[in-house]
């Protein structure tokens, strides 16, 4: 009889993982017409390795994002700027996405209020 030895290889990754800091929906509540309204979402990096943002989306032209372009180390914090020209006046709801480098469905965060008519 002969007997065959099959090794199976053990292949060790990191899965990068964040953590939100607060919550991942924003309320403005009322806000002044036609001045920007910006809110921070802070992320925590719970993985072994570095994090790092890849793009970031919204769902219109009326809110743009900021993010630094570095990674975010084991442990470490970062942040994405949500900016919204409040130019329209009534409700709104917007949503941005987040890619981050190695995970595959992206993060949704989203922002809301209420604009003020002049």
């Amino acid at each position: 009889m002969v007997r065959q030895l099959v090794f199976l290889g053990c292949v060790m990754f990191f899965v990068p993982s964040l953590k939100w800091e607060g919550p991942t929906t924003h309320d403005f509540g009322t806000i002044q017409a036609k001045l920007p309204a910006e809110h921070f979402f802070v992320f925590r990096n719970t993985g072994a390795d570095t994090l790092w943002i890849d793009n970031v989306r919204t769902s219109c032209g009326c809110t743009s994002p900021d993010w630094s372009e570095s990674g975010i180390p084991p442990d470490s914090t970062g942040q994405i700027r949500v900016v919204y020209d409040a130019r329209d006046a009534g409700y709104f709801y917007k949503t941005v996405k987040v890619f981050f480098r190695d995970i595959r469905k992206p993060e949704r965060l989203a922002i809301e209020g209420e604009v003020e008519s002049q």
